[in-house]
């Protein structure tokens, strides 16, 4: 009896896709577990439902020949793409396969990565990247770079259409960190991924540093001190577990509603704890993190960057249900002052909401712009403009709530009603000023002062006079400028009534190609 031949072409695609799915070879798996690392594979399933990855392109490979090319070609070549969903939400997302060439970037790796964001983009779903390869290809040259480009184009082209969320699970260096870079999101797993342009080798021939792989660009170093990092975990497990709560929160595109829960959390709570938040010394901090967690539902709040510039607040929750964003000062640090990094923070942090329909709460407490030469020469006027822009922009629900200082330009800045704010409050508390009593008074009495027989005696009384007039909301809610004076106690219930009422809210900006943000 003669052989079928169905049976032997089902044997030869199924030794094929076998073959496939062991990407580099059993030793070089073993050598990603000696990392400490997750394969791109093991990676989806722990990240993905179960059973719901269907892959794509499994059986592609490069098609270059120099450099002993021809001796290494890998089915899937250095990437696994394909679709999924995540707590049955559809997701499409690659994962860069270090086992084979060390996860480089080929050409073909380039054309997967940009087949899967292309059906991203046309089916309305986020794109997630694990990001772990060792950068371009080097033996294809500019094929390779070209390859970048096409990847960094896409990314240009699904901002602000689709979440863009890359997640940092190896190293990625040179050219590889700008895809990442232009994404919404970037998460990193602590201890094994790495981000940086130039890495410790070539720091050291060029500028004679020494600096380690991890010092130079760690999750430590871009969660605290260049701010690339927006979320850092301490293992893959937890990155995966996070990145799951913080869709939960988004939309799956720029024509969507984030999704709604059913709340368990009575919008109608009162918030007593509120109430006495406030020292009645204007110099003492509080933790503005308690209030959030006062005012959401059941105390969920998704901090977003919360190492980077901890004196601005910024992050994800919900009340009623309902998802939003929240900006806010923390007296904690720095007495929650603007600052260059605070700005750029909050201003992306705003235009990512914006983008995707997430209303925004601001809770405000800010004595002004940070002084100083090093600020000013940093460019504090461009940097803060971009908060600005990004308020006056934004087109989504706009909440506010000022818990006690806003002095000077920093009260327009924080979603004022001179941006477009829609419902802003004002706790009893709050002193809505050009700037606060002690320094006013020195400089519009200052003559006054030096002439009086007893200048500190008349100093303090000018203070409390300025105090009196200046120091409340009251001034600002004769002018319409806040559209109430709210017991603290009822900051929640206010807020979801506010959300409500805007639920069908509808602005627009004129029509322009695009705007010229200060960048």
């Amino acid at each position: 009896m003669s052989p079928n031949p169905a049976n032997d072409r089902l044997s030869q695609l199924q030794q094929l896709k076998e073959e496939s799915k062991l990407g580099g070879g059993a030793r070089r798996i073993e050598q990603q577990h000696a990392r400490g690392k997750l394969t791109a594979r093991e990676r989806i399933d722990l990240l993905v439902d179960p059973g719901s990855f269907e892959e794509l392109d499994s059986l592609v490979t490069h098609r270059s020949g120099d450099f002993g090319l021809d001796q290494q070609r890998f089915l899937g070549d250095a990437v696994v793409t394909g679709y999924a969903r995540i707590d049955g939400r559809p997701i499409y997302l690659f994962s860069q396969d270090f086992t084979v060439i060390g996860g480089s970037l080929s050409e073909v790796v380039s054309q997967k990565i940009c087949k899967v964001m292309d059906l991203a983009g046309k089916n309305g779903a986020p794109v997630i990247g694990l990001n772990d390869s060792g950068g371009a290809r080097i033996q294809e040259g500019v094929t390779s770079l070209a390859g970048y480009g096409d990847i960094f184009l896409k990314n240009v082209m699904m901002s602000g259409v689709i979440p863009q969320i890359s997640l940092i699970m190896g190293p990625c260096a040179g050219g590889a960190v700008y895809s990442p870079a232009l994404t919404d999101f970037i998460f990193m797993t602590e201890g094994i991924g790495q981000m940086y342009i130039t890495g410790p080798d070539v720091i050291k021939a060029v500028t004679g540093e020494d600096v380690s792989h991890e010092e130079l660009g760690g999750a430590l170093s871009h969660s605290t001190r260049s701010g690339v990092a927006h979320f850092t975990c301490p293992s893959e497990a937890d990155t995966f577990q996070q990145l799951r709560r913080l869709l939960s929160f988004l939309p799956s595109n720029n024509t969507e509603d984030p999704p709604r829960i059913t709340p368990t959390d009575d919008p109608h709570r009162a918030c007593p704890e509120l109430l006495d938040i406030v020292p009645e010394d204007a110099n003492r901090a509080y933790d503005m993190v308690e209030v959030i967690h006062s005012i959401v539902d059941n105390d969920d709040f998704m901090e977003v960057q919360e190492r980077f510039a901890p004196n601005m607040l910024t992050g994800f929750a919900r009340v009623n249900g309902r998802s939003v964003g929240i900006v806010a000062q923390q007296p904690m640090y720095l007495a929650g002052v603007i600052d260059i990094d605070s700005s750029v923070k909050a201003a992306r942090f705003v235009r990512f909401c914006d983008c995707f329909n997430v209303p925004i709460l601001t809770l405000i407490d800010v004595p002004g712009f940070m002084p100083g030469t090093a600020q000013e020469y940093g460019g504090i006027i461009r940097h803060g403009a971009k908060l600005i822009y990004a308020y006056a922009e934004a087109t989504v629900p706009k909440i506010s709530v000022i818990t006690r200082k806003a002095y000077g330009g920093a009260y327009d800045v924080m979603s004022s009603k001179h941006l477009r704010g829609d419902a802003n409050y004002a706790w009893p508390s709050a002193e809505i000023a050009v700037m606060g009593a002690d320094a006013a008074v020195n400089i519009v009495f200052r003559e006054q002062i030096a002439k009086a027989e007893t200048p500190d005696q008349t100093r303090q009384t000018l203070i409390g006079e300025y105090q009196a007039k200046f120091n409340n909301p009251y001034v600002a809610a004769s002018r319409g400028y806040i559209d109430d004076v709210i017991d603290p106690r009822d900051t929640r219930r206010k807020i979801a009534a506010a959300l409500e009422m805007l639920r069908n809210k509808r602005d627009t900006n004129p029509p322009k190609k695009h705007g010229n943000i200060p960048l």
